[in-house]
């Protein structure tokens, strides 16, 4: 069979996907710090304060893990996506 060379085009859009990849990868450790490091355990009969600061804090960790993990995920099946249609096309 005859192997095609990667386009620069293709190649440009592996790179992005890889990229898209390692931040939907930082964007979850973030996401996990704010919830782990930064919101911790609550305190007990905590002041106002103390509770509107966990609550901030836990809130923004929960919200960079989900769109972390559905990023890597999005970026992922479009990875596979690419490849799939990158050995199909090279079948030809």
């Amino acid at each position: 069979m005859d192997q095609m060379k990667p386009t620069k085009s293709g190649s440009y859009f592996h790179q992005i996907i890889n990229a898209v990849l390692l931040a939907g990868v930082i964007i979850f450790f973030i996401g996990a710090y704010y919830c782990v490091i930064k919101a911790g355990i609550p305190y007990q009969d905590a002041p106002p304060e103390l509770q509107l600061q966990y609550a901030v804090n836990m809130g923004i960790g929960e919200v960079l893990v989900k769109n972390g993990f559905l990023i890597f995920v999005g970026a992922g099946i479009v990875r596979l996506l690419f490849k799939l249609v990158l050995k199909k096309r090279q079948r030809k």
